[in-house]
């Protein structure tokens, strides 16, 4: 489906970027008077008004009568269908969670960082409580949630639900995750890797939605990827099918957590570029690299260029074995665009099979690091049977 974007500065843009802060303040807050969301989103109370009017006439918020310290007040929250679920994404350093109803829109949404080695009984304990205050917000609890969809960031056996690579996800191993989480919340829960789901949700509501075969490929603090063949998820024997990342590049390169050497990880990861500048006090995260790239730093530049032509090795070696006519490429490196994508480009061309055709199209995902998000909220709704056309998977982001 085609979408036509305003002109940015423009009065529509403006109203929009407007529309959208009202409706990302009340995913964070649940629920918000008119007086209250002025406060947080800096708008003035008519704007919030009218905009609020707008919102509620196209079914996107729900106000009600409300009183605060004595005064009448209308009180605002975002409109939802029969139905709330839950996607949970474990990144190697965030947590994040969102509700939905079944028709996709994301109702409450928010992060918090986790350690880098974390251990499975305490974040779960963590993401339960959270995931119970989000929804105490919305005026509803753990029971009214119907299912739970849970990415992690390694392979995840469908039919063991437990991990299938061992070394990636220390703390994680030989537990049934699914049934971990069940016990907290008491509600049915179906985990997958974040690679799969971020994938799903790509094919369906970013920048794959017109492939007949999908490759993608996560790129952050960790490498991992993912297939879409037939408009399936193609996960191997013991989900372990597209795991670019422990694609051996250089076999007498670095160790890899995984145990093996010269892994595309360890040179095109996030530690791997960072340790490129140990002792330099301003480069601790991957944010710190990519806003010196932005800012014309030659040396950042480089560092992900290389990292660009190690990925585009990799990935023609994946597009050489399952012949996808898109490669995706999302996660937080993805935001250097084309510094990042072109020599991918370049070196994915130089290495894969030539054909008839041209060689698979290489775009930066849409949804962005929200894809897994999108994804685990997906894979909720499918768990209970309800598979929605909607590609508003979060309104107003």
């Amino acid at each position: 489906m085609t979408s036509r974007r305003p002109t940015p500065g423009s009065q529509t843009s403006l109203r929009e970027a407007n529309r959208a802060r009202i409706v990302d303040s009340l995913k964070v807050y649940g629920r918000l008077t008119q007086v209250e969301l002025a406060g947080v989103t800096g708008l003035s109370p008519a704007t919030v008004s009218n905009i609020v009017k707008e919102l509620s006439g196209y079914g996107i918020v729900h106000t009600s009568a409300s009183s605060r310290s004595g005064r009448r007040a209308v009180e605002v929250t975002l409109a939802r269908q029969l139905g709330l679920v839950a996607g949970l994404h474990f990144s190697s350093r965030h947590l994040r969670v969102a509700v939905a109803d079944v028709a996709h829109t994301v109702v409450a949404e928010n992060s918090v960082p986790v350690a880098l080695e974390h251990r499975y009984d305490r974040e779960l304990d963590r993401a339960a409580l959270l995931l119970s205050d989000m929804l105490e917000t919305l005026g509803a609890g753990l029971p009214d949630l119907l299912a739970v969809g849970l990415a992690l960031p390694v392979p995840v056996d469908r039919t063991t639900g437990r991990v299938s690579a061992p070394g990636i996800l220390r703390g994680w191993e030989g537990v049934h995750i699914g049934e971990e989480l069940e016990a907290r919340l008491q509600r049915p829960v179906v985990v997958d890797s974040d690679a799969d789901v971020g994938a799903l949700a790509e094919y369906r509501y970013g920048a794959g939605t017109d492939a007949r075969g999908l490759a993608y490929v996560r790129v952050g603090h960790t490498i991992s990827g993912a297939l879409i063949i037939g408009g399936e998820v193609f996960r191997g024997t013991t989900g372990k099918a597209g795991q670019i990342g422990h694609v051996t590049i250089d076999e007498n390169g670095p160790i890899c957590r995984c145990g093996s050497r010269g892994c595309l990880e360890t040179l095109a990861g996030g530690p791997a570029l960072l340790d490129l500048f140990r002792g330099d006090p301003g480069m601790q995260r991957l944010r710190d690299l990519l806003a010196r790239a932005e800012s014309g730093d030659a040396s950042a530049r480089r560092v992900i260029a290389d990292a660009g032509r190690h990925i585009g090795i990799a990935a023609a070696n994946l597009c050489n074995l399952f012949d996808p006519d898109v490669l995706v490429v999302g996660g937080e490196l993805a935001t250097a665009g084309e510094t990042l994508l072109a020599p991918l480009r370049h070196s994915l061309e130089r290495s894969v099979l030539a054909g008839l055709t041209d060689s698979p199209r290489i775009v930066r995902g849409e949804l962005g690091e929200r894809a897994e998000l999108v994804g685990a909220v997906a894979l909720a709704i499918e768990s209970i049977g309800v598979v929605g056309d909607s590609a508003v998977a979060s309104v107003g982001a």
